[in-house]
Order: structure tokens, then C-alpha cells, then sequence
């Protein structure tokens, strides 16, 4: 099995490829979470009449509604062709594998469920990892595989 030669899907040997990258991810994330919360609008409609529909069955996802949202959202975006969400994109930066395989759904959620356990941990410790280690990864990032590059 030989590594793709894809540079969006491979991880650079290039510094220059990593430089500012943690600055631009906290942007990114301002970006991605202000796109998520307005996702919650419509969600919560459809939601409502979802609800209706199973006799108030759905109400019992509104505490779950912005964790399924986000997960849907950072899942397809992540996951998807581009490997990076539109505030990713916005800042100029995406996910690539360390193994050089495209990201799937599937890590994507994982990435961003480690983002959230870590977080809850570790604030604001987990941005500080990304100063002292190589290629400026957070702690997720080293246990799922990835690392976070320039596009432009």
C-alpha cells in the first residue's frame, strides 16, 4: 500500500506548511461554532415537528440537538472531499492524515469527540500542546492521526 501523493490528503515535510496553523484554527473554530449555532435554528424546527409526528418522542432530543448537529456538520465537512469545514477553509487551512489516507466520517467524529473530551479537560491547556510540539498539533491530533496543514 503506498502513501497518496495528494498533497491535500498527505502531511508535508515542509515547516512552512504548518506555520500559523494554530492561530488560524482558534479562528476557524469561531467560525465553525457561529455556523453550527445557526444550524441549531432549523434543526430545532424540523425538530419540533419531528415531534409532533412521534407523539413527543423527538423532544427528547433537544438536550442532544447541538451535539448531533455539530456532528453531522463536522463529519460531512471534515470527512468530506475538502477534509477541512468552511471556517477551515475560510482561514486557509485543512486536516491531512499523518498516514496520508484521506480523512472519512468516521475520524472526523472521533476528532472532534477527542476535541471535546480534551477540552473539557484540559482548558486552555490543550492549545498549549500545539505550541511545543511538532508541526503544532494538539493532543488530539496526535492521538488520532493528524495534523493540521496550510492550503494557501
Amino acid at each position: 500500500m503506498s502513501l497518496n501523493p495528494n498533497p491535500l490528503y498527505a502531511a508535508p515535510e515542509d515547516w512552512r506548511a504548518y506555520s500559523g496553523t494554530l492561530s488560524r484554527r482558534v479562528f476557524a473554530f469561531i467560525l465553525d461554532y457561529i455556523i453550527v449555532l445557526l444550524l441549531c435554528i432549523p434543526a430545532a424546527v424540523v425538530l419540533f415537528f419531528l415531534s409532533i409526528l412521534t407523539l413527543g418522542l423527538g423532544f427528547f432530543l433537544y438536550p442532544a440537538l447541538f451535539v448531533l448537529v455539530a456532528g453531522l456538520y463536522f463529519g460531512l465537512t471534515v470527512g468530506g472531499p475538502s477534509q477541512a469545514s468552511p471556517g477551515m477553509r475560510a482561514m486557509g487551512i485543512a486536516i491531512a492524515r499523518v498516514d496520508g489516507r484521506p480523512m472519512d466520517f468516521l475520524l472526523a467524529i472521533a476528532h472532534l469527540a477527542l476535541f471535546w473530551i480534551l477540552n473539557s479537560l484540559l482548558t486552555p491547556l490543550i492549545l498549549l500542546a500545539g505550541l511545543f510540539t511538532e508541526r503544532s498539533r494538539l493532543i488530539h491530533d496526535l492521538l488520532v492521526g493528524t495534523v493540521t496543514v496550510r492550503t494557501d
